[in-house]
């Protein structure tokens, strides 16, 4: 799991990325919103309610839909190989 992440990993990443629901999605805790009703993710979509997760799993799932992008973003980033001076 140490291993660096290949270009086909890194694109089979951003395609899952790609196709899930487009983004931000917000996690609603009921006891941390003080909404009524059940915990769950608000998406531009269809809201997502979880069986049996925490809430830090909540928040950690919500979160992802921005996150991921990000990170492969500044992935890509460190990888680009940067003009030299000339």
């Amino acid at each position: 799991m140490n291993d660096p992440l290949t270009a086909d990993e890194i694109e089979a990443i951003k395609a899952r990325c790609e196709q899930a629901t487009a983004g931000p999605w917000k996690s609603f805790i009921e006891t941390r919103e003080n909404i009524s009703g059940s915990d769950f993710i608000q998406t531009e979509g269809e809201d997502i309610y979880l069986t049996g997760a925490t809430e830090a799993d909540q928040d950690f799932i919500a979160h992802a839909r921005q996150d991921i992008p990000r990170l492969i973003a500044e992935i890509e980033r460190l990888r680009t190989p940067t003009s030299s001076p000339s």
